[in-house]
């Protein structure tokens, strides 16, 4: 198999890297991969926590698409033990535990929302319960036995809880040892991840040699703050975008975010190579360059990526329509009440909201609008023969006729 240059393919796989520990065995790496014919194994491991995607996660998703476009094997290894442990970084108290059958549901999820990344006809899934299961606890008391407790509290995030004398739970302990596993598994020469999961991936390195293999190399990727422009992407902040938004909300969302997150978002969230920086970078210093321009070529960047340059163009007229001339959309849902409904139920049903918590808790920060007046009644009912058109957040509508 014939692979790119050594310097093609390091100025691929350095574009948007945090740290590749070592480069020079990266190196080594690549002249011998080359030279052989014979492709990297390169690992990404996904704890499948939670069902829903976003473009945090696919910072390091591209990231694997990238040795992917270079001829490797790219391995996504689904966590579905280890996500019963739950991963203590940047953790400030002990994860949740799942069960097996929880993190397979979820799992499903997230492989059918990486495929939008990733090139599925070349990926390698695995799911690393396939062996960790079969340890029984001898193996897991000789595993344990490779690790110290001084090394593990080397951890920033066991070290502060430690400090702040909040508990930490010994099943934690075995986390990085479980995911060095799956690279002793599978003989792996490149390891993907944040960089809060730097201390796991080092870890790898460590069983890798205690088993007499060649070390892997770690690749860390930026963790992308939310669109907040604060903390880092989670649903959980509500600061998100997922990979499964319609094109109006990814539009929305992105171009909403302040203007100190511009050239971050291009590198991480839109991929943009050397030479497009270069020029982000000097329009942003560009005094006569209105930002917002900026961020609506990065909108539509974003949107066609997940979707497509005519879904782009028509999330770019949806914005400018309801943000720039204030008007309702032209294509809204509507609906007719044949009997009185409570508003919180109403908005619930037709997916304006993802729960009915979420719909009461819009409407006590005053984020929904009744004919553009604000609601602040949770209670609130609408009544059959009403016409109303209601708008939750800055992008959904509904109209009741």
């Amino acid at each position: 198999m014939s692979f790119p240059s050594i310097d093609k393919q390091l100025a691929l796989i350095q574009q948007g890297a945090e740290e590749i520990i070592p480069e020079d065995e990266l190196w080594d790496k690549l002249v011998r991969s080359r030279k052989n014919g014979q492709p990297l194994v390169v690992k990404l491991g996904c704890d499948p926590s939670h069902p829903d995607l976003h473009i945090g996660h696919a910072v390091v998703l591209r990231k694997l698409r990238h040795f992917q476009d270079l001829g490797h094997q790219a391995v996504l290894v689904i966590g579905d033990f280890t996500a019963m442990i739950g991963d203590p970084s940047g953790r400030n108290k002990t994860r949740p535990q799942l069960t097996l059958e929880e993190t397979r549901v979820n799992a499903e999820s997230y492989i059918d929302q990486a495929k939008i990344i990733l090139d599925v006809d070349s990926l390698q899934i695995l799911y690393n319960s396939d062996w960790l299961n079969a340890m029984d606890f001898s193996d897991v008391v000789n595993l344990a036995s490779k690790y110290t407790v001084a090394r593990m509290m080397e951890r920033d995030d066991f070290e502060k809880r430690f400090k702040a004398a909040t508990p930490i739970n010994i099943h934690e302990f075995l986390y990085p040892l479980a995911q060095a596993m799956d690279s002793v598994h599978l003989d792996a020469d490149v390891e993907l991840g944040g960089t809060d999961q730097k201390f796991n991936l080092l870890v790898g390195r460590d069983l890798q040699r205690e088993h007499g293999q060649e070390e892997q190399v770690i690749l860390t990727v930026p963790l992308i703050e939310g669109t907040d422009g604060i903390d880092k992407m989670s649903k959980s902040y509500d600061n998100h975008i997922g990979l499964t938004d319609t094109p109006e909300d990814m539009y929305g969302k992105t171009m909403s975010i302040p203007d100190t997150m511009i050239e971050r978002y291009f590198l991480l969230a839109a991929n943009a190579d050397e030479a497009g920086m270069k020029r982000i970078q000097s329009q942003l210093a560009d005094k006569s360059v209105n930002p917002r321009d900026l961020k609506r070529e990065l909108a539509l960047e974003i949107v066609t990526m997940y979707h497509s340059a005519e879904a782009a163009a028509a999330a770019e007229q949806h914005f400018d329509q309801i943000f720039i001339h204030k008007d309702i959309p032209e294509d809204i849902h509507e609906i007719k009440l044949d009997d009185d409904v409570a508003l919180v139920d109403l908005i619930f049903t037709y997916n304006l909201v993802a729960s009915k918590s979420e719909g009461r808790r819009l409407i006590d920060q005053g984020a929904v609008k009744l004919n553009d007046l604000k609601c602040s009644d949770r209670d609130q009912v609408l009544k059959k023969g009403e016409e109303i058109v209601i708008k939750v957040g800055k992008r959904r509508f509904l109209k009741v006729t």
